[in-house]
């Protein structure tokens, strides 16, 4: 039995989908009815017999901050996919976040543990890797630095990241991915998927920040090679093409035939209005358009290397360009 959390997130919905097409014993947790049924409109988008790939799915509700609600689920589990994660670069959010990320996989890799599982896939964040040295490409070897400029979601991540290695350490097959910015269907108004909403709607500006993108559909179909394969516990960066904000927005908007966004932001600017958009947001109690952490982000230049992955299981990732068509082609119907 394969169990995978996260099932009605970006990465989570797509893999459900390949792997119902190799397998029958599928089993995934979710919190409420509207997610599930929206996993449907995901596999809608590969195939018209939905229902077909859908009914193989075994769908049970849970929480994976919720111990006793996970009991049942690990009953004749042999694999584990942990997709489930709270992605936020709002201060508010980080002890829910050290809650779901980083608690809720310490529950899941006992659970593994404890139920003989055979093997364990965590999708992780390239967030989680230490930053660049002497100005080479980021790769799985640089190490992660404590540092007050870490934002909460990379820490949480690299605390999940810990948790993973734990189970490694008592006898748990694992591997790691850890993804750069993932651009795929379905979910336009969260995440990567925003881009395309704000394109559509007309969005103007723009950074010149770089870092790593790739395709959900090479994240999945890496995961499950790497889950089929003889590697465990060694973890991967999964990046396709580091491009500019800039270069992607613009590619965005070209697909969608949509105007380019014409105003370049600079770091003064989003400074200014990160600080002001906080202010309005404790006068209003709204979300925070941009916050402190995803304003250095937009300018942040990083670049990653995904060669191991690519020399030891012999793949290759779909040019980023190609990417944004196939999602743009999906948005426009």
């Amino acid at each position: 039995m394969i169990l995978v959390t996260g099932g009605t997130g970006l990465v989570g919905s797509h893999l459900l989908y390949h792997l119902a097409q190799k397998s029958d014993t599928i089993r995934a947790i979710y919190r409420t009815e509207e997610k599930r049924e929206h996993v449907k409109k995901i596999f809608s988008l590969y195939t018209t017999e939905v229902q077909l790939y859908f009914s193989k799915i075994e769908w049970m509700k849970a929480d994976i901050t919720n111990i006793p609600s996970l009991d049942p689920v690990f009953t004749n589990v042999t694999e584990v996919y942990h997709c489930a994660a709270l992605v936020s670069f709002s201060p508010k959010d980080y002890r829910k976040m050290r809650q779901v990320n980083i608690e809720g996989t310490a529950n899941l890799i006992n659970f593994a543990i404890d139920g003989d599982v055979e093997k364990f896939c965590f999708v992780s964040s390239i967030a989680a890797v230490g930053d660049s040295i002497n100005g080479k490409p980021i790769n799985e070897e640089n190490e992660w630095v404590e540092s007050s400029e870490n934002h909460g979601y990379a820490i949480t991540k690299y605390g999940a990241e810990m948790e993973v290695w734990r189970g490694s350490q008592e006898g748990l097959d694992v591997v790691i991915v850890n993804p750069g910015v993932i651009l795929g269907s379905g979910f336009w108004n969260e995440g990567s998927g925003k881009l395309f909403t704000q394109i559509h709607n007309g969005f103007s500006f723009y950074t010149e920040g770089v870092t790593g993108f790739i395709g959900v559909k090479d994240v999945v179909r890496t995961m499950i090679h790497l889950m089929t394969s003889d590697v465990i516990n060694e973890r991967f960066i999964l990046v396709s093409e580091n491009c500019s904000f800039k270069e992607v927005l613009f590619t965005i908007a070209d697909r969608l035939d949509k105007k380019r966004p014409s105003i370049r932001i600079g770091k003064f600017a989003t400074s200014l209005f990160w600080r002001v958009d906080w202010f309005l947001t404790k006068i209003t109690g709204k979300e925070p358009l941009l916050t402190k952490n995803s304003a250095k982000s937009a300018h942040h230049k990083s670049f990653y290397t995904a060669e191991k992955i690519k020399t030891q299981l012999n793949i290759d990732f779909e040019p980023i360009t190609n990417v944004i068509s196939g999602i743009a082609k999906n948005f426009k119907h």
